[in-house]
């Protein structure tokens, strides 16, 4: 995978492509409405992202098999370091604790997420925040840059779904960046590096991010077919979506009939079925219209993935608090990732989708382990009876 293509695949699995300028696409390759794709399947994926030092938890950004909770609230296992060994538990906890499972955490999960209010309306509204982190080409500072997107999808066939994003400027990951960038006279455009863009395979080349806000934009396009309005590991309907099983062995079949043995971005991409289950099924739980019975299934078959873990007491680019299930993935290009699905356990609700940085390399080269380079935070989704304005 090249570093391009490892940057659509940072991408939630289900989102689609839609006519942007390029240096929109470069800057998010992302979009917060999910679409279908057109014609052949094409590889895409991104999501913008923020150094983990901004939510004060470097540490838990590394995946934990288990949960710990104790009396007093929940606290996280010691996390595993990239090498193996054990990050330092935090003072002061002497309380009884009971160790949940990834499994159980899931349950619980699906148990809240069965409860969810279902709505109605005409159209289907979500409304994202994404983050990248980008490294400057000068004054070796990380920068992040941010995007908010909305998406309506209609719930009749034959319609257009519509799609309004905005620019929320760029800006210096943590404190010590933000030192780097005013030494280096707080440049209000900041060059930096970027997968694809330069000459030669496997160059990075210069991209300039405004650390202003941008004017909004709104465009709409007609349905793929008439009628299809999501990536589901194919192409689907909003009856199909609606349509869904809620048991999980039955939603598991129905999915895994689409995969092929290798990944979603690259028919050359090797990746296990779990891997390829798990990718395909946040973008179900975050923000597509499945019924609440269905997005509890989604869970319920997570917890019975062998890969699948557990992390408590993530915080969110949004800054709030939750818990992430996760499975690992290795690039070609080098590097690993934590793919990962921050949720609020008291609700069930999806809170963000997410990509940690667990062994540098390909296009997180430079970035501490630890790092969220990339995020998609999830700010509402629902329906609605208000068509969007053009």
């Amino acid at each position: 995978m090249n570093p391009i293509d490892e940057l659509r695949a940072a991408r939630p699995a289900h989102l689609g492509d839609r006519p942007v300028d390029e240096q929109t696409r470069a800057v998010e390759l992302g979009r917060a409405m999910a679409r279908p794709r057109q014609g052949q399947v094409k590889r895409r994926r991104s999501r913008p992202v923020w150094g983990l030092g901004l939510a004060g938890a470097a540490a838990a950004a590394v995946t934990a098999v288990a949960v710990v909770m104790s009396g007093s609230g929940a606290a996280p296992t010691p996390p595993r370091a990239p090498d193996g060994g054990q990050v330092a538990a935090s003072a002061g906890t002497d309380a009884p604790r009971v160790r949940l499972s990834a499994r159980d955490v899931l349950l619980a999960a699906a148990e809240k997420a069965d409860r969810q209010a279902e709505g109605s309306g005409d159209w289907w509204r979500s409304e994202t925040v994404s983050r990248h982190l980008y490294a400057a080409r000068t004054g070796g500072y990380l920068v992040m840059d941010r995007a908010r997107s909305e998406g309506w999808t209609p719930q009749g066939v034959g319609g257009d779904q519509w799609a309004r994003s905005r620019k929320l400027g760029a800006e210096p990951a943590t404190e010590a960046d933000r030192e780097a960038w005013e030494r280096a006279g707080s440049p209000s455009e900041i060059e930096v590096v970027v997968p694809g863009k330069g000459r030669g395979k496997g160059k990075y080349g210069p991209m300039a991010l405004s650390t202003s806000d941008g004017k909004a934009t709104t465009s709409h396009t007609p349905l793929v077919d008439g009628d299809k309005v999501f990536w589901l590991g194919r192409n689907v309907t909003m009856k199909e979506l609606r349509g869904l099983p809620s048991d999980p062995g039955e939603l598991k079949k129905w999915l895994m009939a689409s995969y092929a043995g290798h990944g979603t971005e690259s028919t050359g991409e090797k990746m296990s079925g779990d891997t390829w289950l798990f990718k395909v099924s946040v973008g179900l739980i975050m923000d597509m219209p499945v019924t609440p019975e269905v997005r509890g299934a989604a869970f319920r078959m997570l917890a019975g993935l062998d890969d699948v873990k557990v992390t408590q007491n993530v915080t969110d680019a949004e800054g709030r608090q939750g818990t992430a299930v996760s499975v690992v993935e290795h690039y070609e290009a080098g590097g690993v990732s934590e793919n990962r699905l921050v949720f609020d356990e008291a609700t069930g609700r999806a809170l963000a989708s997410e990509y940690v940085v667990v062994k540098p390399g390909g296009l997180q080269a430079g970035f501490e382990p630890g790092t969220v380079w990339s995020s998609n935070a999830l700010i509402e989704a629902g329906w609605t009876d208000d068509r969007p304005a053009s």
